[in-house]
């Protein structure tokens, strides 16, 4: 009380004093003799005064001010006593402290500039250097540790503050409240929040928002209820802010709840408010509400169009977005650069690549073309839209290019198949020191997968583990496929093992990666170990394990994959049971198939066209012919993949007259110019010898590519026109440029062998080298039967020893019937033992060349030992075409009933024609008319169509 009495007697003398001297001078002259004595004062201790100097922002701002006493001193030049200029230019320049507003003016313009971690460096140094922080520093760090989610150097500065005094102040607590809420610590925020003694709106506003994207809105809905009964009202700020909040979450019913606050506080008619309201409706999918809203405004400017077009983009309907954006230019309203990316996104997800190259007219006479995100977005429009050289010319011209662009560019090339390219660039974007992020690594890594290339997978890894991007889930799930794309199932484990978070898209990929690798039962497995540790499988999981089980044909791990499918309660999904069918079908099992197509609820276009394709894999032609008028009676429209299925049905029962009925149909819906299905009409016509009618097709095709080419020379092939498919080989690449695939090869190459044409035999293999195709299967086997029916064996054994064939079954077999060709019977029966003791996998078409084989050397008992064997010994059922074979080969060496008692002994040989026509031919050798004729009889009374039977009578 002392203490005040003495305070407040010092002011009333210094009053009084101070008007004694007003009353003895000028006004002008009082001013100045205070000027001067606050200026002695000054230069006594400079170190108890800042320097604002170098921060003026105007003539009213102070050259200095008291640490203390908060007095201020002017370099006015009028007032200022002329000895004073001198003194300050002889003063040493440390003996002045740069004041907190000068440091505070640093640390917002890295704030601003997004430099969160130079501005918490800064302020490090500012407390080095002995500075006191005020609430405004403390209200700059706290922002960009928020904006970083740097919890760690958050709670450093939490700290200084209690130790400064400066929690209780409403700006710094908001700031503490908004940053732990913003890096996940919304407990922390509450206590914060709890302790302030005074708490404004801005207080209430970061802790609701804190809430909502911490995935409680009720909670956040309450608060603001709470806050309300406090009288602290909503101002548009909040509501805007919990707006936004909502959409990031999809949290649409506390937007709901918010929009009718709003209504109440009468701001439904800002136009701030109103477009986040459209905002929000749209990224929470619901469009009709954002419709209504829009069409409520009386004003609605470029964010609100915007808003909407974004809304419709994302909800799926991008056509409405187009036609938004054209009614938006209709009513005056100029587009900006985000209406361009949300109108550019529309296009993308239409694949409408002449809407997007006329926006992208359009962008280009606004002056956005120079945007770095508008140029981004054009670069994922026209990738998306299969124009990836439009896309590498506007990443060309663009004159900046952040990390975003080269990352769009690196999808764009994987998207369309050039992921080798795609590498290439990560290289170039690596010289032009362009830091890769999350989305750049996950783009090269699929890229790596796509080419198999796994070395370079291995260098992006170690690229992720030097940026710290390991963690990040998205890319933990990239790095499995990855590696289990590549191969390196082991690396995939690694890296699944070491993931601390693992999603059902984790698991799904290291279950495929296990199917792809052989291993079934392991990727069953953890399937189960998946569902034990609570991670319930998505739809897609068991439509990738179905369809990598359909790709290697494992019947029983696809059953086992159908048990889970139920018990998880996916059974009625239409993608699931679509998957089903096509497991079952490509397995062999086509009752099962045909099971789970006949329990569907509801069954899609897809659904049927994959039923009709497992009746034509299964050879039931008529079935699927059959399945397809089922499927028109019951309103399904076929599609472009269901009329190709209907065409390979056609060639499999050679049924021209229903292939023409069906082209009828083809030309009705539009897919006539479609590449895929003339493609088909072609193999169709050619595969039913109707020759002409296939070049008809070929020939009104508008562009052909090399499919389309190689039905056409296969076809020639067939119907024994060896010399026009080896012209038209040529036609194909020296004028329409169309380069050959392995495909292309083989058919050339049977149509070398079908015409004896060794010499162009020879240079076809020459151009195989060339185009690096000698390691296909299939190409290797096609030049071994191509040199051995040319009369060349030895070429069909050089080809064959080429190590990269030497251990295919393909190949193998191609080299057992050569020998078999040309009577070398022993030579063929050691290519046999010596394919067994290496492990090659034996099929029936193995048995097939061998039994020829020992059939034209007359090895008649060896022949029949290896016959007995096929079940037994290397489980090859036996078919009609082995047995006659045998029928043959003993029918050769005169054991007539010999060869009738073993087609006896077999039920499904007694009923098929093929190995009875075999022992009229040997009874006609032998002479042995009494046998041959009632035998003959019997192939008439089998196969009554087939004229062989009544020549050989």
């Amino acid at each position: 009380m002392v203490l005040k009495d003495i305070m407040r007697s010092t002011k009333v003398l210094r009053r009084q004093l101070l008007v004694d001297d007003t009353k003895m001078c000028s006004p002008m002259s009082a001013q100045r003799r205070m000027k001067e004595r606050l200026w002695h004062e000054f230069f006594s201790d400079p170190s108890q005064w800042w320097d604002h100097r170098s921060e003026k922002v105007n003539s009213r701002y102070p050259d200095f001010k008291h640490k203390t006493t908060q007095q201020a001193l002017w370099l006015d030049g009028i007032l200022t006593p002329p000895w004073v200029e001198a003194k300050l230019a002889a003063m040493a320049p440390r003996s002045i402290q740069p004041s907190v507003f000068q440091w505070n003016v640093r640390l917002a313009r890295y704030v601003k500039s997004g430099q969160y971690g130079k501005t918490v460096d800064l302020f490090k140094q500012m407390k080095r250097e002995g500075m006191v922080p005020d609430d405004v520093t403390f209200v700059h760090v706290l922002k960009a540790c928020s904006s970083s989610q740097a919890l760690k150097e958050g709670q450093h500065v939490h700290q200084e503050i209690v130790r400064r005094g400066c929690e209780s102040n409403i700006a710094v607590g908001s700031r503490l409240i908004d940053m732990y809420a913003k890096c996940g610590r919304i407990e922390d925020a509450q206590i914060v929040f709890d302790r302030m003694p005074t708490r404004d709106v801005v207080s209430w506003t970061a802790l609701i928002l804190g809430y909502v994207k911490s995935g409680q809105g009720q909670k956040a809905l309450q608060l603001l209820q709470q806050m309300q009964h406090e009288g602290v009202l909503p101002d548009r700020v909040t509501f805007v802010g919990l707006l936004n909040v909502c959409a990031s979450v999809a949290a649409l019913d506390e937007g709901r709840h918010v929009h009718k606050l709003i209504i109440q506080r009468g701001w439904e008619s800002d136009a701030f408010v109103g477009s986040s309201l459209v905002d929000m409706y749209g990224k929470c999918g619901s469009i009709k509400d954002a419709e209504r809203v829009f069409n409520s405004m009386s004003t609605r400017d470029v964010v609100c169009w915007t808003s909407m077009i974004l809304g419709h983009v994302k909800c799926g309907q991008a056509r409405e977005a187009l036609e938004l954006f054209q009614q938006m230019q209709h009513e005056g309203v100029k587009p900006d650069q985000v209406t361009f990316v949300g109108v550019l996104n529309a296009c993308a997800s239409l694949m409408a690549l002449e809407e997007g190259r006329r926006v992208h007219n359009q962008i280009v006479e606004n002056g956005f073309d120079s945007d770095v995100f508008v140029g981004t977005s054009l670069i994922d429009m026209y990738s998306k839209c299969g124009s990836i050289d439009d896309a590498q010319l506007v990443f060309r011209r663009m004159s900046t290019r952040n990390v975003v662009s080269w990352t769009a560019m690196i999808l764009g090339l994987v998207k369309c198949g050039k992921g080798q390219k795609a590498l290439e660039l990560s290289q170039q974007m690596e010289q032009e020191r362009v830091q890769p992020n999350q989305i750049t690594f996950v783009g090269l890594l699929n890229a790596c997968a796509s080419v198999s290339a796994l070395e370079e997978g291995r260098h992006v890894h170690k690229q992720i583990i030097e940026r710290g991007c390991e963690s990040n889930t998205f890319v933990g799930n990239s790095l499995v496929d990855m590696y289990a794309k590549c191969g390196s199932i082991e690396d995939a484990q690694r890296v699944f093992d070491r993931m601390t978070t693992r999603n059902v898209v984790s698991w799904t990929a290291m279950i495929l990666g296990h199917v792809k690798c052989g291993q079934g039962q392991k990727a069953l497995k953890l399937l189960q170990k998946m569902q034990q540790e609570g991670v319930h499988p998505h739809p897609v999981t068991f439509v990738g394990l179905l369809n990598a089980c359909a790709s290697v044909s494992a019947l029983e791990e696809g059953r086992h994959v159908h048990e889970q499918v139920i018990k998880s309660g996916c059974g009625s999904d239409v993608f699931v049971c679509n998957s089903l069918i096509d497991m079952y079908a490509k397995c062999g099992s086509i009752e099962d198939a045909e099971r789970v197509f006949n329990n569907m609820g509801s069954r899609d276009v897809v659904s049927w066209t994959v039923m009709i394709l497992g009746r034509v894999k299964c050879g039931q032609g008529h079935k699927a012919l059959e399945l397809f008028k089922q499927m028109q009676c019951e309103g399904v429209q076929p599609d472009r993949v269901t009329f190709v299925a209907l065409l390979n049905a056609c060639t499999i029962i050679l049924a021209l007259k229903e292939g023409r009925h069906i082209h009828e149909q083809i030309i009705q819906n539009g897919f006539e110019s479609d590449l895929f299905v003339s493609s088909g009409l072609v193999d169709m016509y050619a595969k039913c010898g109707s020759i002409e009618d296939a070049r008809r097709v070929f020939n009104g095709m508008a562009k052909r590519d090399v499919v389309s080419w190689n039905a056409m020379i296969f076809g020639h092939v067939k119907c024994g026109q060896g010399l026009e498919a080896l012209e038209l080989f040529q036609q194909m690449q020296h004028e329409e440029g169309v380069q050959p695939d392995p495909v292309t090869f083989v058919a050339v190459l049977n149509a070398c062998a079908g015409v004896t044409a060794l010499e162009e035999g020879r240079r076809v293999h020459k151009q195989i080298i060339e185009s690096s195709c000698e390691s296909d299967a299939f190409v290797g086997s096609s030049l071994i039967d191509m040199y051995a029916k040319c009369g060349s064996i030895k070429d069909a054994e050089k080809v064959f020893n080429n190590v990269a064939l030497g251990r295919n079954v393909v190949c193998w077999t191609a080299m057992l019937g050569g020998y078999a060709m040309h009577g070398h019977g022993k030579e063929a029966l050691e290519h046999f033992e010596r394919m067994r003791k290496e492990g090659v996998e034996i099929n029936g078409v193995t048995f097939l060349s061998l039994l020829s084989a020992c059939s034209h050397a007359g090895l008649v008992d060896e022949g029949l030992d290896y016959f007995k064997a096929m079940g037994p010994v290397y489980g090859v059922s036996a078919t009609a075409e082995h047995y006659a074979c045998m029928v043959d080969l003993l029918g050769h060496a005169g054991r007539l009933q010999e060869a009738e008692d073993l087609i006896k002994s077999s039920q499904h040989c007694m009923e098929d024609a093929t190995a009875w026509t075999a022992l009229v031919g040997a009874c006609r050798v032998h002479g042995n008319c009494e046998m041959g004729e009632r035998i003959a009889k019997r192939v008439v009374e089998l196969d009554p169509g087939n004229s062989s039977g009544y020549m050989l009578l």
